[in-house]
């Protein structure tokens, strides 16, 4: 499937001032740790270790001086990042961050047709087809729009730092959109629960300077 140009061009939107954007996946879930399938219909919270992680990305980052966070709609990512919005910075949410949907696999165990149906469409993604996903679930393409809506928001604002939490496939597409990637790459940016990306936009394009950063989770804090 060929991408048209307005997609192409989506790491050359143009902002008003310099931005540093903190790009994190949500910290673990029981639903993590017991490999069932997430989604975005589906919203459990952080459990015990989610929640350390959290707050050992807290310790590190608490003064970087965040000008706003945006998080997606499902309490994981909200949770994650409840030091900051303690903190009385700015909060939205947004339903573009949140994560792909799976269809019909939310909520069940990782099983043996849900490993064959994944690797059926990870291996269609790979090749170029973004139409297609699991039944009652969502596109790699019909999330990729919805990341040009946000991307499209953060051009009105003026914000100069912001942290942007949200969920593991969904951060793969962004970063693909941000970085003028094609989606058939999304693989070839891995994440760990509480792990960072960091973007900066020079005010022509989007550049990767922090790659699946997780030195947060093992510093001395």
């Amino acid at each position: 499937m060929k991408l048209n140009n307005k997609i192409h061009l989506a790491s050359q939107f143009i902002f008003a001032a310099v931005r540093e954007i903190f790009l994190i996946r949500h910290g673990e879930t029981d639903y993590n740790n017991r490999g069932i399938v997430q989604g975005k219909g589906v919203n459990p919270p952080l459990n015990e270790k989610g929640r350390w992680q959290a707050q050992q990305f807290f310790n590190r980052f608490r003064n970087e001086n965040f000008d706003i966070v945006f998080t997606s709609t499902l309490k994981r990512a909200i949770e994650t990042v409840k030091g900051f919005i303690d903190l009385k910075i700015p909060h939205k949410e947004f339903m573009e961050l949140d994560e792909i949907g799976w269809g019909k696999f939310e909520g069940r165990e990782v099983d043996s047709l849900f490993r064959h149906e994944f690797k059926r469409i990870v291996n269609e993604w790979q090749n170029g087809n973004y139409n297609i996903c699991t039944e009652g679930g969502e596109t790699p393409y019909e999330l990729m729009q919805k990341h040009l809506r946000f991307i499209e928001m953060l051009r009105t604002r003026t914000e100069k730092k912001i942290l942007v939490c949200m969920h593991g496939r969904a951060l793969r597409i962004m970063l693909c959109t941000m970085l003028n990637k094609p989606l058939s790459e999304m693989d070839n940016f891995p994440h760990h629960n509480l792990s960072l990306y960091r973007v900066n936009d020079n005010g022509k394009y989007f550049e990767l300077t922090h790659f699946n950063d997780l030195q947060h989770l093992h510093a001395e804090v």
